[in-house]
């Protein structure tokens, strides 16, 4: 096994519901400590990693959650049954008989997620989801206070109890808590890559907290940070399974076709120059994107894009197969090119870059005009304004034609044409033999 699966595997495993992330932390400090200077924690939890670069400004954030969903013992009732509260967004067809694990003072207690078997259900009841309020986790106690005597206690932590394995092809990997340690895998990466190759700004890598249940350390930490610009890392649906009718969707993202650009979510309508600065980099160096519309979700980009006066921010999905439930799946070649992506851009987001950005002015240079081009007429001068009080306006001066406008032509604010041969995103160049984690 190589040095960047330890890392893939430390994060997936290390478990971590909303919340009760501690022990992602304690990876992540162990890694991040090592290539940043200065490392602190917000008083929420979310970790927080500065790289100095050639100058103090602009402040550039990247922000990853370090969170997942899980469960939390709510009560044990008098057979020794563990009833719990779900923490973040669960569908509850994923949720029957999977193995999970409550992590109690004195250790982890292994149990499954149960509810009544489908051989003593009445056939109207057969043909109905389980609501998640009949299930229940088995720990294999009898009695409330064999479950008590296990360590037990309201308030701990559930977490699914799936183990991290490479899959037959190779750069697949199956694991927990894909959503969102790819991000966290990526924030480690980047800051690696950084340590080797100059960038005109500071980098903050932001390991943020709470993010499955309302984006709750993004709050908290961009105010800690204060940035000029920032880059949000998190996870997309992959919709390249069967049954996806992908001509339905506004977007469609495939797992190996390279990081997704957000175009739209839930929490936020991505700074349209920031996105362009992206696309055209990803252009630049060969990288293969795919663009990505999320009608009902969110990321960190939706609290950290309206803090202050505004932050111009973009969000970027690594595609994963099956998120939010006890396995997915995901490809090691999709946060090779991310990374590849951000630290590509962070190299360009100098001074003059990002004030262009926060002006909302053009964020590269616009082409002169074509020589012999015949230059705009000079338009006269308008009419006097209207005094106050006047009840008729004066008369225009004579001769006076109000100007019409030349017709814009697109240039920013839209998505660019994809290459040819690709309806989503851009082939790009072949990734390299082996992600520079392994």
């Amino acid at each position: 096994m190589t040095a960047g699966w330890t890392l893939l595997r430390e994060l997936a495993e290390a478990p971590g519901v909303s919340g009760y992330e501690a022990p992602v932390r304690e990876v992540l400090a162990r890694h991040l400590g090592q290539l940043a200077p200065r490392l602190e924690t917000d008083n929420l939890g979310s970790l927080i990693a500065e790289r100095p670069g050639g100058a103090a400004r602009p402040r550039v954030m990247l922000a990853a959650h370090m969170d997942e969903i899980g469960f939390m013992v709510s009560h044990i009732d008098e057979g020794g049954f563990i009833r719990f509260q779900p923490i973040g967004g669960w569908w509850s067809q994923v949720m029957l008989a999977q193995r999970v694990r409550i992590y109690t003072a004195r250790g982890p207690v292994t149990g499954i997620i149960g509810a009544k078997p489908p051989h003593i259900l009445p056939q109207e009841e057969r043909s109905r989801p389980v609501d998640m309020r009949d299930m229940f986790i088995d720990v294999g106690a009898t009695s409330r206070q064999e479950a008590e005597g296990l360590g037990i206690r309201p308030g701990d932590p559930v977490v699914p109890a799936s183990a991290f394995e490479p899959l037959g092809p190779p750069g697949a990997f199956l694991a927990k808590a894909w959503d969102n340690r790819a991000g966290c895998v990526i924030l480690v990466e980047v800051l690696r890559r950084l340590a080797t190759v100059p960038h005109p700004n500071t980098v903050y890598a932001v390991a943020t907290v709470q993010e499955e249940v309302g984006l709750r350390g993004a709050t908290t930490s961009v105010r800690a940070v204060a940035p000029d610009v920032a880059l949000v890392i998190d996870t997309t649906v992959a919709t390249d399974t069967p049954g996806i009718d992908r001509s339905r969707l506004p977007a469609s993202c495939r797992m190996g076709g390279g990081p997704a650009i957000s175009l739209y979510d839930a929490s936020m309508i991505p700074h349209l120059r920031l996105r362009d600065l992206v696309v055209d980099t990803a252009r630049d160096h060969g990288i293969p994107i795919q663009f990505d519309v999320m009608p009902g979700g969110g990321t960190d980009a939706g609290k950290i894009h309206t803090a202050s006066t505004g932050v111009p921010t973009l969000s970027i999905g690594i595609p994963v197969r099956y998120i939010h439930s006890h396995g997915s799946i995901l490809h090691l070649s999709d946060l090779e090119q991310a990374a590849r992506l951000i630290v590509a851009v962070i190299q360009r987001l100098d001074a003059g870059t990002v004030e262009a950005l926060r002006a909302m002015g053009p964020a590269r240079t616009v082409e002169p005009p074509v020589p012999g081009t015949p230059a705009m007429p000079a338009v006269p001068a308008a009419p006097p304004a209207v005094p106050v009080g006047w009840a008729i306006p004066p008369a225009a001066p004579a001769g006076w034609v109000a100007p019409v406008p030349p017709a814009p032509v697109p240039r920013y604010g839209h998505p660019p044409a994809p290459w040819p041969g690709r309806s989503n995103g851009w082939p790009g160049r072949p990734a390299p033999a082996a992600a520079s984690w392994q």
